[in-house]
């Protein structure tokens, strides 16, 4: 009998393949424990250099902790009762503009063909039989009660999250030098140590500054839409630039449910189809200039990122914890990129998540042709048109 030969050993790169399945697929199963984590995380790197001051002032590390935690809880009190006044102004006058929203709607869907409701024959309106029911009306009034029912569980795992993510917070805010102290302690090569603690304030500083100063950017682009929708003649501003201010913290697809929302406000407040479009076009115009003029200008090279990665990781974010992950995935970016820097293994990835304004080096120049012109002929053909068999250069 033959000795049997053992199966081949999968290799790191399957493995390591394997791994980061694992992990995306758990991340999105354990977003209740996670999101929590994540936010608090990043709200640490904002608030741990206030902590840090006042520890310097002679206020204990649990003490200082309260008083950031009291802020950041005021501060969002402030936020939230000013924008409650106009919010539940148009709350209010929301169900009669939906009513004539879809009136207009209705009217317009009567003029399609393929999307009008049966017209009752009229041998059937004589017998006395039901007239045909609207298909589109039943699902509307079908969905608006799941809607209700999934808004009322929203809300309460909203509260939820929200004590969970303050509590976690205080507790990361109080203990942040013990942890660190003891996470430098339990590596035992001085290098490591200094690479840790480096990569982590890093981090913390980079996602610190960049928050800030997007929130200043945040603040001037809700000005800006609260005046031109006042300008407008758009009721509550103050919501609409609010409402601006808040979104524009999610790259790319904040923007567009701000600009969907002012389609809709319009809608509701004016008469005319063309007056609609006034809203999300002064918006539009604001966006464009925050995010080509303003936005490059402030953040400068240090925390610009590449579109491509903050667009990835908006989508990623978002499709594993909502809209929480979205506002949360460019700081989480920044951490990463951070991280990155520090470490030998992961610093490829850096050219990645920078965004560099500099003109990109030819693929002539990277393959070294320049001074082989007829190897750069066939290089150039085969790039050109990569099925035509070019010669051997070497022949």
């Amino acid at each position: 009998m033959q000795p049997t030969t053992p199966p081949p050993a999968p290799s790191p790169r399957a493995l390591k393949a394997l791994l980061i399945v694992v992990l995306v697929v758990f991340a999105k199963y354990a977003e209740a424990v996670l999101l929590p984590i994540a936010v608090a995380l990043v709200l640490t790197s904002v608030l741990s250099p206030l902590v840090r001051g006042m520890r310097r002032f002679g206020v204990a590390d649990a003490l200082g902790a309260a008083v950031a935690v009291a802020g950041l809880m005021f501060s969002l009190s402030v936020l939230a009762s000013a924008v409650a006044a106009p919010a539940a102004v148009w709350w209010e006058k929301a169900p009669q503009g939906i009513q004539q929203l879809i009136d207009r709607a209705e009217a317009w869907r009567r003029t399609v063909p393929f999307l009008a409701p049966a017209v009752p024959r009229p041998a059937a309106a004589s017998r006395g039989a039901p007239p045909p029911t609207d298909p589109v009306k039943e699902r509307i009034a079908s969905e608006s009660l799941a809607l209700t029912g999934a808004l009322l569980m929203r809300i309460g795992n909203g509260g939820i999250f929200i004590t969970a993510t303050l509590i976690l917070l205080f507790f990361l805010l109080a203990s942040e030098r013990w942890l660190v102290t003891r996470t430098v302690q339990a590596l035992p090569r001085r290098r490591q140590r200094v690479t840790i603690i480096g990569a982590v304030r890093d981090a913390q500083r980079d996602i610190a500054t960049f928050l800030a100063t997007q929130a200043m950017i945040n603040v001037g682009v809700g000005l800006a839409t609260g005046l031109a929708c006042w300008g407008i003649g758009l009721p509550n501003p103050v919501l609409w630039g609010a409402l601006a201010a808040i979104m524009t913290f999610v790259p790319y697809l904040g923007p567009v449910v701000v600009l969907a929302t002012l389609f809709l406000a319009g809608a509701l407040a004016f008469e005319q189809p063309a007056e609609w479009l006034l809203p999300p076009l002064a918006f539009g115009a604001i966006n464009i200039l925050e995010s080509n003029l303003v936005s490059p200008w402030v953040m400068g090279r240090r925390l610009e990122l590449s579109p491509l990665a903050v667009f990835l990781s908006v989508m990623l974010a978002g499709w594993l914890w909502g809209i929480a992950g979205a506002f949360i995935a460019v700081p989480m970016l920044v951490a990463a990129r951070s991280i990155a820097r520090r470490s030998k293994s992961l610093r490829v990835w850096v050219t990645y998540l920078d965004r560099t304004r500099d003109e990109p080096s030819s693929l002539r120049h990277l393959l070294g042709l320049r001074r082989r012109p007829r190897l750069a002929a066939v290089v150039d053909t085969a790039i050109a048109d990569p099925d035509c068999k070019a010669e051997n250069p070497s022949g």
